[in-house]
């Protein structure tokens, strides 16, 4: 028998706007879905946490895209039909499997949700019941303490992705509107307000229901600081309540366990200040379980959540009850504001790196991140682990024995002219280097450069070695000159290490030695 679909409505975000309903069938749902950007935090997950359950299966569908470029053939909206489509199917194994799934909507599943694509996708198969939920218009104007419409009055709903010019017609073709979907499309909308006569009308509102709730006038507004989750409000009747702004145009707090996120497990809303959690950064090591240190298993049982990039997440063994938050590569400062984020909250977080966590990877992120004022109190660790350069040395003997140097190749986050800069400064420095990110599918010319780079001042014959998964199960280590270092052997699996003058190839095994001819012994 085929399990049901549930679409769930959660509200504006205050987790006590979930409904007796959506709470019931959240906690006994087997599988709970959502969705988010590729930075991997899931507001509707949030507003949900109170209600899971330990031991629930989760599945988390990330978009490719949200206002980003993409190289798909067919485009953004190519992109995201084929994400809808991928998506259904992963829950449609679910439910032909006889399982339940809740699949998660902020506000309400049918209203400017992501929930209708996969309704659609499913429903004709499946069986599906929809539980509605609050909208953002009634939050807002809940915020505003005053109604939007009364008796025989209209309110248009429009979303901020209009043209101005039309909007700006259908703002004055209406008593009441609210218009959603603002962030960087708030200029326009401000304009629109303007060409149609009602912004001094007009009030903004923004995260309406959580602990970060703002109400101001609209032409009072920062068009920089706009989210998504903001909304435009144009009461029909004319107020007569006082409109709830402070001097700052920052309204107190609706509740102080309320926030965008919502609460962790345990935390149920109102009932007090949740406990500081922490952030223990980890590294597991480069691939073979044995090379995580007992400290960081340790780490990684205690924590209730783990956030990471997706393939160092899925090493790690999943346990009933913790709550995991994958994310893309390319996202570290997003990945660690969510840490600290949810330590704030009262929870555990083990943010996941390969490797050792202080060499490229995520302790930086996290340390740069915690250092922002909004997170004080929010303890944050690290923890070592066995990095790849002293894996792949290992296996081919001892080729960092002496002085080395670390770089990486990657130009993402610095420009090549500094990569290029501090190898050669290496280089005539005489020193072994561990050569991290050498290559990507994106990044397929700087492996040339460099070892060009390097031949200006090492010999050619000088050693070489490729390793690549090391202590995974494609493992493979190979020695080879520099002047024939092929760069289509390299990926970004591999880390290479480069020898110095010392360095020897001695049969199998290669060694920098730590004694300088021209020194005494």
């Amino acid at each position: 028998m085929s399990g049901k679909l549930w679409g769930i409505g959660l509200g504006p975000g205050d987790p006590e706007l979930v409904t007796v309903k959506a709470a019931r069938i959240i906690g006994a749902a087997d599988v709970i879905a959502f969705h988010s950007a590729r930075h991997g935090r899931s507001i509707s997950r949030a507003i949900a946490a109170p209600y899971l359950r330990a031991g629930q299966l989760e599945e988390h569908l990330v978009y490719p895209v949200t206002t980003e470029t993409t190289d798909h053939p067919d485009g953004y909206q190519g992109a995201i039909d084929e994400f809808y489509a991928h998506a259904a199917e992963r829950l449609a194994v679910h439910l032909a499997a006889g399982r339940s799934v809740a699949l998660l909507a902020a506000g309400d599943p049918l209203f400017y949700s992501s929930y209708m694509h996969m309704h659609r996708r499913l429903a004709d198969r499946f069986d599906a019941e929809i539980v509605p939920g609050v909208t953002s218009v009634s939050a807002a104007s809940a915020a505003l303490g005053t109604p939007l419409v009364e008796g025989e009055q209209v309110l248009t709903v429009l979303p901020g992705t209009l043209p101005a010019a039309e909007l700006a017609e259908r703002l004055r073709a209406t008593e009441a509107a609210a218009v959603l979907k603002l962030g960087r499309t708030y200029p326009a909308v401000r304009q629109a307000l303007d060409d149609a006569g009602r912004l001094d009308d007009a009030f903004y509102i923004e995260r309406a229901s959580t602990g970060r709730q703002r109400v101001l006038r609209a032409a009072d507004v920062d068009e920089s600081t706009v989210p998504y989750f903001a909304i435009a409000v144009v009461p029909g009747p004319k107020p007569e309540t006082r409109i709830p702004l402070t001097a700052d145009g920052v309204r107190a707090e609706p509740s102080r366990a309320s926030s965008e996120s919502g609460s962790v497990p345990g935390d149920r809303a109102g009932i007090g200040d949740p406990p500081v959690g922490e952030v223990v950064v980890v590294g597991l090591g480069p691939g073979d379980p044995k090379w995580t240190t007992p400290e960081v298993t340790a780490a990684l049982a205690e924590a209730t959540d783990l956030v990471g990039y997706t393939t160092y997440i899925d090493r790690v063994p999943a346990r009933p009850g913790q709550r995991r938050h994958a994310s893309d590569n390319r996202v570290e400062s997003e990945r660690a504001a969510m840490a600290l984020d949810l330590a704030r909250r009262g929870a555990r977080v083990a943010v996941v790196s390969s490797g050792d966590p202080g060499v490229f990877a995520m302790a930086a992120a996290v340390l740069e991140e915690a250092a922002d004022p909004r997170w004080d109190g929010v303890p944050v660790r690290v923890l070592p682990g066995v990095t790849a350069a002293h894996a792949v040395a290992s296996r081919a003997g001892a080729p960092l024995g002496h002085d080395y140097a670390t770089i990486s190749l990657s130009d993402r986050l610095k420009p090549w002219e500094v990569v290029a800069e501090r190898l050669a400064a290496v280089a005539a420095a005489d020193m072994a280097i561990a050569v991290y990110n050498p290559a990507s599918s994106q990044r397929t010319w700087q492996v040339a450069a460099m070892r060009d780079l390097l031949l200006e001042h090492r010999a050619p014959d000088t050693p070489v070695i490729l390793g690549r998964d090391v202590g995974g199960p494609a493992e493979s280590v190979r020695v080879v000159p520099l002047a024939e270092l092929d760069p289509a052997e390299v990926d970004m699996r591999t880390l290479l290490i480069i020898g110095a003058s010392t360095t020897a190839v001695h049969g199998p095994r290669v060694f920098t030695s730590r004694r300088y001819a021209a020194l005494p012994r």
